[in-house]
Order: C-alpha cells, then sequence, then structure tokens
C-alpha cells in the first residue's frame, strides 16, 4: 500500500530534474572530479569515468527511482512498503544512517566553503600568503569553523523544513540555474588565462596508453560517488514524483547535468593551473583551499580586480553545490523521522538538525583540539568518511539494485519505468539488464576496491 497522504511532490518536470541534478552535484564534482583527472592522465580518465556514468551509476539510480516511487515512502517505509517482514528493511536503515554521517562531516567542508566565500567576498585571499597556514590555522581553531558550520546547517534545515514544494523544489529552481550559469562563466573566464591551451590539451586530448587498471577503478568509484546513488537521497526524492514522471528521461537529464558540470570544472581548474608554474594538477585535497587562492592571485598578476571576481564567483559556485547536495542529505532522515514516527516535518527536520550538530561538532573539532581522539585509528571526520564511502553507499548501491532486479516484480519494475506503459522506453531489455548485472558486479568491484585502498 503506498503512503502518499500529506507527503507532496514535487510541482513540475523541470522541478524534479533539477532538484535531482542538486543532489548529485555537490563538491566532490567541482573539487574530487578534477583531482581525479589531474591525478589519473587526464582526457583518457574522462572518457572511461562518462562510460561508467551511463552504464553503472545510471541504472543504479533508475533502481532508486523505481523503490521511491513505486513506495511513496522515505527509505525505510519504502522496503517496509515494497517487502514487509523482509530483511531488506536494513538497507534503508543503512540509507538513514549515511544521510546523517555524511551530511554531519560534509557540513564542515560546506562551512569552510562559507568562510572561504566570505573572506573571498572580503578581500582577505588577495595578496600573497601562505594559504596553507591559513587554511591550517583555520580548520584547527576551537570555534570558527564551527561557527559557520551552523550556520550552513541552519540554512540547510530552513530550505527542508520549508517543505518539498515550497522549500526544496523552489530552492532547487533558483540555485541550480545559478550555479550552472557562474560555472559557464567561470569557465569562459579561465579560457583567458595563459595556460589555457596547455590545460585544454589535457583535459581534452586522450592518450590512452595511460588507461590502467587504477585509471579504470577511478573512473568507476568517481561515477558511482559523483551521483550520489546507493545512499537513498534518489530514492527519497522518487518518493515526490508525479505518477507522470519518466524516471529513465529523468536519470539521464541527472546524469548528463551532473556531467557537464564536472567537465566543466575542469575547465574552470586546469587552465587556471597550468597558467601558474609549479602548481600541481593533482593537488588532492588541498586544492580549493590551499592551492586555488594562490592561482587565483597570480594568473590574475597584471589585473587583481579579475583575481578577486574571479575568487568570489568560484567559491559562491562551490557553496551552491554543497547546499544542494545537504538538502538532499537532510531529507533522507527527515523523510524518515517524519513518518516513522508521525511528526511534523519541522519536528523532524529539527531533531536531524540537532543529531548532525552534535556529530557534526565532533567532526570539526577533529582537526584541532580533539586531533588526538580516534576511533579504529581514525578522527571522527576519516571515521564518518570512510564508513559511508568504503562500505554503506557501496552496500546499499549493491542491495538496492538486487532489490529492484531479484526480488521485485518484474511488471511493477516495467510499469515504473513505462508509467503503466504509457511512455515508450528504448533500449528497456538492455537497462534493465545493466540494473540486473552489470550495476551489483560493477559496484561491487569498487566495493572491494575502496577496502583495498
Amino acid at each position: 500500500m503506498k503512503q502518499s497522504s500529506g507527503r507532496g511532490n514535487f510541482g513540475s518536470r523541470l522541478g524534479v530534474i533539477l532538484a535531482s541534478a542538486g543532489s548529485a552535484v555537490g563538491l566532490g564534482n567541482i573539487w574530487r572530479f578534477p583531482t581525479e583527472v589531474g591525478s589519473n592522465g587526464g582526457a583518457a580518465f574522462i572518457l572511461v569515468y562518462l562510460a561508467f556514468v551511463f552504464l553503472l551509476a545510471m541504472p543504479v539510480m533508475v533502481a532508486e527511482f523505481v523503490i521511491g516511487r513505486s513506495s511513496r515512502a522515505n527509505t525505510v517505509g519504502a522496503y517496509r512498503t515494497l517487502a514487509p517482514g523482509k530483511p531488506w528493511i536494513v538497507a534503508g536503515f543503512m540509507g538513514v544512517v549515511a544521510g546523517i554521517l555524511v551530511l554531519s562531516f560534509y557540513s564542515v567542508v560546506a562551512g569552510w566553503t562559507l568562510h572561504y566565500t566570505v573572506d573571498s567576498i572580503g578581500l582577505r585571499l588577495m595578496g600573497p600568503q601562505d594559504f596553507a597556514a591559513v587554511f591550517n590555522n583555520f580548520v584547527s581553531n576551537p570555534w570558527k569553523p564551527l561557527i559557520f558550520q551552523y550556520v550552513f546547517l541552519l540554512l540547510t534545515h530552513v530550505i527542508v523544513s520549508r517543505g518539498v514544494e515550497s522549500g526544496i523544489e523552489r530552492f532547487s529552481k533558483a540555485m541550480m540555474p545559478m550555479l550552472l550559469v557562474i560555472i559557464v562563466v567561470l569557465a569562459c573566464c579561465s579560457l583567458t588565462m595563459p595556460g589555457a591551451r596547455d590545460g585544454l590539451t589535457f583535459l581534452l586530448k586522450p592518450d590512452f596508453s595511460k588507461v590502467t587498471t587504477k585509471v579504470v577503478l577511478s573512473a568507476m568509484g568517481q561515477a558511482f560517488f559523483s551521483l550520489s546513488v546507493g545512499i537513498g537521497c534518489l530514492a527519497t526524492y522518487a518518493s515526490y514524483f508525479k505518477e507522470d514522471t519518466r524516471l529513465v528521461n529523468s536519470a539521464f537529464s541527472v546524469c548528463v547535468i551532473d556531467s557537464l558540470v564536472a567537465i566543466f570544472s575542469g575547465f574552470i581548474i586546469f587552465p587556471a593551473v597550468f597558467s601558474v608554474q609549479g602548481v600541481q594538477v593533482d593537488a588532492g585535497p588541498g586544492l580549493v583551499y590551499i592551492t586555488l587562492p594562490n592561482v587565483f592571485n597570480l594568473a590574475f598578476g597584471d589585473v587583481p580586480f579579475l583575481g578577486y571576481l574571479f575568487s568570489v564567483f568560484f567559491y559562491v559556485l562551490l557553496l551552491l553545490a554543497a547546499l544542494t547536495s545537504t538538502i538532499s542529505m537532510h531529507e533522507i532522515a527527515t523523510a524518515f523521522f517524519r513518518e516513522n514516527y508521525r511528526l511534523s516535518r519541522r519536528t523532524a527536520a529539527t531533531i536531524v538538525t540537532l543529531i548532525c550538530v552534535v556529530l557534526g561538532t565532533a567532526c570539526s573539532l577533529s582537526f584541532g583540539v580533539w586531533s588526538e581522539v580516534k576511533v579504529m585509528g581514525m578522527g571522527f571526520f576519516a571515521l564518518f568518511d570512510f564508513l559511508t564511502a568504503k562500505f554503506i553507499m557501496p552496500l546499499g548501491g549493491i542491495l538496492l539494485t538486487m532489490f529492484v532486479e531479484w526480488y521485485l516484480d518484474r511488471k511493477l519494475v516495467v510499469n515504473e519505468l513505462t508509467n503503466k506503459g504509457t511512455v515508450r522506453v528504448r533500449s528497456l531489455r538492455l537497462l534493465l539488464f545493466l540494473i540486473r548485472w552489470v550495476a551489483p558486479i560493477g559496484v561491487g568491484v569498487v566495493f572491494l576496491n575502496e577496502l583495498a585502498s
């Protein structure tokens, strides 16, 4: 029986696509993707990555959409509705736990981004500085990172508390176009830099001799994690889809938008990085907060004001990407508390926010005064990242694809994909084959590779 009363729905197809794309698009597209490209040989990695996006990640996304819309419930309620009394419900609880853990440590990084946005606007990133020392001093401070983290969590809380159509959809419609405009503007500006030609060559001219087993596995992992599949946020969003929403078309649109954002991020970062001598294209986690502020200063040395504008727009871009992702993570747990315990949306959202404030505080302090506190040899930030990235997300992806193709009635799945026969889905058999065999095996390979790394 579908749980639909009083839950709300997305009001339009555009809202569905932008909210779902916002869930997928995050800091991983703008920071992690260029880092992976830089570490794995450039253009050849991108081609392998795109193949896995549509052959591996998209089928998992479609499976999430099927579970969400067919049940009209949160991740736990979905498995309870579709498989009553069965142990599949464990996968639903995994999604709720993952959403809380990810939001807890992700909000730390989002808080850093908010801080850097404020600093870039206030001209505090201009001029020669030791940006490594600036960053390390900030993250180890006992209270400054917490203030920005709490502000970010509060902003996320306000949006989620407003509901599906008035909150999540309305803000996605505002933020995603803004994000896309900023990323195109920054890419065009970056192409005017002195190192643009070398950056584009690295980004667009594939050298397949660099494609190794490591590159393939890295591309597979990036495709899976970039789209935030396997964690339950897309299933939660799909539970708010209307009956006439085309699941496969929506999944394809989300994959295209997510991939374009990642590639355009490369257009922003690589011309800038190649414009400054001594900067490595695989600078790693320090790229955004240590390397790029220096790049923005040096690349526009003759016209400091351009460096200032570039810096401001770049960190606003990061901020929007982080916010669209934290909203979806928050909604996983909010929907669960609201429906499982019959709470108001505002109360459920408050519970989730308070939990994440407590856990997020531990994550933030693990870079400073709690740096010596270890669980399984890791600080809280590293521990939460490890548990979600190495275990919960890949296992969730395996379980949900197996659930859709090995447990659910095939007629129900086909009805969801074709909107009860009213929509023709090209290559339906191929899609079902990918969900049944390719996706779980591919995610299993990612899982084993992540454990070995």
